[in-house]
This record gives structure tokens, C-alpha cells and sequence, in this order.
């Protein structure tokens, strides 16, 4: 009989470790986006290489993305780390032209309104008791529509389309951070006792890697929205 409570304990220890390293990696990826964002708008040789070499870096972050999450079983948890930062460095270079473009007074709010919403969504996803699976095929549908009527308005250049694009996007981000939070929480408890460390490793780093993105892009929604422009 007391052998149930102490598996429990234990089953709990693990969940506290995988979902706090998740956390803190995906911490360490925004942090080093944003130093690399400013880095580069504050220094104009490198800015103006980045830009004419922007579809390169957009290419590349897809690309890693697409490898990290298609191969990352097979690689070593070192490489898998390297490729995350690598990946957070090069979004934080395309990123920086934010800088240019809002004011530092509208990206700080704006940053701030993003972590509580993400805060509020992840608890959400984390407490809740019912399947969140039906809202995060959804949201994923409604993910494709925005990336259609994204290239779309590339061509239109509508200021209207693109601010209806942000709100939609915004609620769709909101709906995918609790939906993969539940996902990162269900992951954590199936894991076994005795679990490798690097296979646990590569698992918070899949994890970081998911909610960084849903953090990313719900802010450069919210700041399309509530951004304001430098004059």
C-alpha cells in the first residue's frame, strides 16, 4: 500500500523535471532571439546582410524546424540542443527588423501582454480535465488558412486582410499553447521510470521548441495589432 503513494511521488518528480527543463529551454531559445534581434538592428552592416539574404534565413528556419522535428529521435541531444539554438539565433536575426519598424515602448508592452496570455493559456492546458485534442485539430485548420491568406496578401497588400490575419492568429496561437501545454503534460507522465537522460533531453527540447513557436508568433500577431509604428 505505500509502495503506491511513493511511485506517485516519484511519477511526480519526473513530471516537475521534463516540464521545468521544457520551460527553461524555451526560455534560453526567446532570450537568445531577442539578443540576436537587437544585435543586429543595432548594427546596420549586419542588418543590411540579413535582409538581402532574408528568403535564405526563412528557407533555413523551415528547414530546421522540419529536421529537428522529423529526425530528432535519431540524433544525439547535444545536436538536437545545437539545432534549437541555432534556429532561435537565426529567427532572432530575421526578427530584428521589429526594431525598426515598432517602438521599443510598444514592443516591451506588447511582450508583456503576449507572456501573460501565454502564462494564462498554458496553466489552462495544464489544469484542465477535458480533451483538448478537438480544439487543437481546429486550430491547426485554421493555422492553414492564415498561412493561405498570408501568401495571399502578399500579393493583395491589404492593410485590412492583414489586420484581420493578426486577430485570427492571435486566437489561434492561444488555442494551440493550451492545446500542445495538455500535450507536453501528457507526454511528461507517460514517461517511464529509468528513462535515458538524453531521450528525456531530446524530449524537452521538441517540447521547448513547440511553445517557443506558439510564444513567437502570438507575439508578432499581438504586435501587428497593438504595435506602434515609428514615425
Amino acid at each position: 500500500m505505500q509502495s503506491i503513494p511513493m511511485e506517485r511521488s516519484q511519477t511526480q518528480v519526473r513530471v516537475n523535471a521534463f516540464v521545468r527543463s521544457v520551460y527553461n529551454w524555451m526560455a534560453v531559445g526567446l532570450a537568445l532571439t531577442g539578443g540576436v534581434a537587437w544585435f543586429v538592428a543595432n548594427n546596420e552592416p549586419v542588418l543590411r546582410f540579413v535582409y538581402q539574404a532574408r528568403w535564405i534565413f526563412f528557407i533555413g528556419e523551415l528547414a530546421l524546424v522540419f529536421m529537428l522535428a522529423a529526425r530528432v529521435g535519431k540524433m544525439k541531444a547535444s545536436t538536437a540542443t545545437g539545432m534549437f539554438m541555432f534556429y532561435a539565433a537565426l529567427n532572432g536575426a530575421t526578427m530584428a527588423f521589429i526594431f525598426l519598424v515598432y517602438t521599443m515602448s510598444s514592443i516591451a508592452s506588447t511582450f508583456f501582454i503576449c507572456a501573460g496570455t501565454f502564462a494564462a493559456c498554458s496553466i489552462f492546458g495544464w489544469v484542465t480535465k477535458k480533451d483538448l485534442t478537438g480544439v487543437g485539430n481546429f486550430m491547426f485548420m485554421g493555422l492553414i488558412g492564415i498561412l493561405i491568406a498570408s501568401v495571399v496578401n502578399i500579393f493583395l497588400k491589404s492593410p485590412g486582410m492583414q489586420m484581420i490575419i493578426s486577430y485570427i492568429g492571435v486566437i489561434v496561437f492561444t488555442g494551440l499553447t493550451a492545446y500542445d501545454t495538455q500535450k507536453l503534460k501528457h507526454m511528461a507522465m507517460a514517461q517511464p521510470a529509468g528513462l535515458d537522460a538524453a531521450v528525456v533531453r531530446k524530449g524537452a527540447i521538441i517540447g521547448a521548441l513547440t511553445l517557443y513557436l506558439d510564444f513567437i508568433l502570438m507575439f508578432q500577431y499581438l504586435l501587428m495589432i497593438f504595435g506602434g509604428n515609428r514615425e
